[in-house]
Order: C-alpha cells, then structure tokens, then sequence
C-alpha cells in the first residue's frame, strides 16, 4: 500500500467545512466569514521547496485548508495563495526560486488589499517551513498594514554552508529572516513562533538563532515540545491541537487591533 504523501495528509483539528473559495487571483483562494465586511484577512504561505508537479496544489492541501477553516470559523477571512518556491535550473548552480516566490506574496497581498470586502489595513501573514524564508521582506520592512507575522516550524536560513558543495542551493541573499529581524528590531511586526520540540537539529538551530537575534522585537513563542517539523499532520495529539488554536486565536487578537 502506498504512504499518503505528507502534503495530502489530513490535519490534526477537526473543523467546519469551508465556504466556497472565492477565486481573487489564478493562483488565490479567499475564504470569507459570515457576517458584514471589511474583514481583517490572514493569507497563509505553504512551505517549500516544492516540486511544481504535485498534482494537487498548495491551495488544495487539507493542512492550508485546515489553518483556513479555523480561522474562517474564528470570524476573519483566510487566503491561500500557491507561489513559485521551487528549485531551478541557474548559472550558479540550482537556486531557491524566493524571488519569484516573493513576488507571487507581494501581489497576493495587494490582490487582498484592493478589495472591498476585505480590510486592507488589517492583514496578517502565516508562514509554514520552507515558506519562512519569505518572511524576510516582511520583517525588515513593514508595511504599517501588517499586523502580525506568524511563522510555524520555520526555515530561516539555509544550510549551504554546511553541505558539501555538490549538494548546495543557492539563495539570494535578501532571504536571511535572521538578519532581517535583528535590523526591524522593535519596528519588526508582532511576530507568532511555533516552535517544535523534535525539529531537525540543523532547523532548530536555525530558529534558537532567530529567537536569540529577535530579542528587542515583539516575539511570542508557541511551543510544541513532542511536535516534529509538519506537527499538524504527522502528530495527531492534543498538544499539537492545543498549540493550532492557541496560534489562531492569537492571529485573530492581532489583526483586529
């Protein structure tokens, strides 16, 4: 019998079925809440490197449905946009493709902005794993509309220089979520770390040195102290649920301020 891919592995809370999705890009899903607009809006960024023929996309995973569903039910609107972080082909070897990655975000966000029915200057960003190098942009340079940058078992720097050179991607510099934070400092944006306590011990160190660099901004940490890096569908516990509605609840307190 063939292992359930990691991507199509269903999530750890149980939650309402979503409304329709209402299609704001090519490669956007809007999810809205009941009641009267403007909605404060969460759009969440999936992780990567990810091959671009999974055949189902991000947009369609039950873990980006499942982070929607809960905030949806929790009364603000949730997007899932499906970006390009994928590994291609470059002069210097194969490269990390955050830029195109990043442009993808950046557009999804005006896309969320320009609408009526949503609240432009109430957005909140969700990062997942790979998805955490994206985060740079954001934490060095906030948008006054940003309310909260929330990041779950995050990728912030890459190993290049720790693996031998035939197995290095390369990444441009710009995506460093580490010095991005110590620059912000306390002009960095509330920022909502889920912190697995089985994380791989090079991604751990990672995130030890993000804590550690954030220290004058404003962090909270979520800690998952038997999670692994994908908790939310590889550890079907109540610690990982407690620790998903504590970082919804959480998301919706800061992007209605």
């Amino acid at each position: 019998m063939n292992e359930i891919p990691r991507f199509l592995r269903p999530f750890v809370v149980d939650h309402p079925d979503l409304p329709p999705a209402v299609s704001a890009a090519g490669n956007l899903d809007l999810y809205l809440p009941g009641g009267p607009g403007p909605h404060p809006v969460v759009l969440l960024v999936h992780g990567g490197p990810v091959p671009d023929d999974l055949g189902v996309s991000p947009r369609g995973w039950p873990v980006m449905r499942g982070y929607a569903a809960l905030l949806v039910a929790a009364g603000v609107a949730a997007a899932v946009v499906d970006h390009r972080l994928h590994v291609v082909d470059a002069p210097e070897g194969p490269t990390v493709d955050a830029v195109s990655a990043a442009a993808d975000v950046a557009a999804a966000a005006a896309t969320l902005r320009a609408r009526t029915d949503l609240d432009g200057d109430r957005v909140g960003y969700w990062v997942f794993s790979g998805g955490g190098l994206l985060s740079a942009d954001w934490l060095r340079d906030r948008p006054a509309w940003l309310r909260a940058i929330l990041l779950s078992y995050p990728l912030l720097a890459t190993p290049a220089p720790l693996l031998p050179v035939e197995e290095r991607l390369h990444l441009d510099p710009r995506f460093a979520p580490i010095e991005a934070v110590a620059e912000a400092g306390a002009q960095a944006p509330p920022i909502v770390l889920t912190r697995v306590g089985r994380e791989r011990p090079l991604l751990a160190g990672f995130v030890e040195e993000f804590v550690t660099a954030a220290a004058n901004t404003p962090l909270e940490i979520i800690d998952v102290p038997d999670g692994q890096h994908a908790f939310d569908v590889l550890d079907d516990t109540d610690q990982s649920r407690a620790a998903l509605h504590t970082a919804v609840a959480r998301a919706v307190e800061l992007i209605r301020r």
